[in-house]
């Protein structure tokens, strides 16, 4: 078994968890308290939630939805997704990608905190 891909990010981290297929790939997500994504969109994936752990707010194409632990969401390809963490503790989800391409360059980023947006992404 080779080494999985970790991944530390200004915001949390991720690790990939199973990219051995061609049409989805899995990823354990860690965002730390006070901290969010960037509001951003794929064109050739759409994305599965699942809270682990922790309390997401998350916002798909401007609507805001509030997710806890055992719930999920659904990202269509295309839509404006952010998700945050404004709880005390580590918010813990797993995103299923499922499309024909996952590279970190099919991420357009439309705001970010970190000064990224309308950057590659890398």
């Amino acid at each position: 078994m080779s080494e999985r891909e970790f991944s530390e990010r200004p915001w949390g981290n991720y690790t990939v968890l199973d990219d051995e297929a061609a049409d989805h790939k899995v990823k354990r997500i860690v965002v730390h308290p006070g901290k969010r994504l960037s509001y951003q969109r794929h064109s050739r994936r759409a994305e599965h939630w699942f809270i682990v752990a922790g309390t997401a707010q998350v916002t798909l194409d401007g609507a805001e939805f509030q997710l806890a632990a055992g719930e999920a969401i659904d990202i269509p390809i295309e839509g404006a997704h952010r998700i945050a963490n404004q709880g005390e503790s580590d918010l813990v989800f797993i995103e299923v990608q499922h499309g024909t391409y996952f590279g970190e360059d099919d991420i357009v980023r439309l705001e970010d905190d970190f000064g990224r947006a309308g950057e590659p992404a890398s």
